[in-house]
């Protein structure tokens, strides 16, 4: 799908939305098995719907099944991120205390990097602890971007 950040590619399973792919993605950053391709899709329709919704400021929170494909650790990550509320932003430091793994730093930091599900678990919400923006699979111009958006400093309107 196209978007403001770039094109966008979704992945759905029987489960749920299984990723959001960006546009330059790394192919080793994410594992996914055959994808086979299917625009009728009901959970990727929805998630483009959504995904709109949030591009054009209507919508804070998604309510989609999503079904990740990791590790253990990685998920609980990832839940982890899934709780950051809209426009708001965490540290590694504070996730990982989240996840009652305070010297984990930087294993949330890797985790943080594989998150499949970019955007809508929004691992674009997560800061160096100097509060300054660290890494992104979509670029250091989308994270800006997407924070800018949720801090309602632009409108694509």
């Amino acid at each position: 799908m196209p978007s403001p950040v770039g094109k966008l590619t979704l992945v759905a399973s029987d489960r749920g939305l299984a990723a959001v792919l960006w546009e330059d993605d790394d192919p080793k950053r994410v594992r996914l098995g055959t994808l086979q391709e299917n625009a009728e899709h009901p959970v990727l329709v929805e998630a483009e719907r959504q995904l709109r919704d949030y591009f054009e400021g209507r919508l804070e929170k998604f309510s989609l099944e999503v079904d990740f494909e990791g590790t253990e650790f990685q998920k609980q990550v990832w839940a982890a991120l899934l709780t950051i509320p809209f426009g708001e932003t965490r540290s590694y430091a504070q996730v990982a205390e989240q996840i009652g793994n305070p010297n984990a730093v930087r294993a949330v930091g890797a985790a943080n990097g594989r998150n499949p599900i970019s955007i809508i678990t929004p691992c674009h919400r997560v800061i160096g602890s100097n509060g300054k923006l660290t890494g992104f699979a979509g670029g250091m111009e989308a994270k800006a971007f997407l924070l800018k958006l949720e801090a309602r400093e632009l409108s694509l309107e």
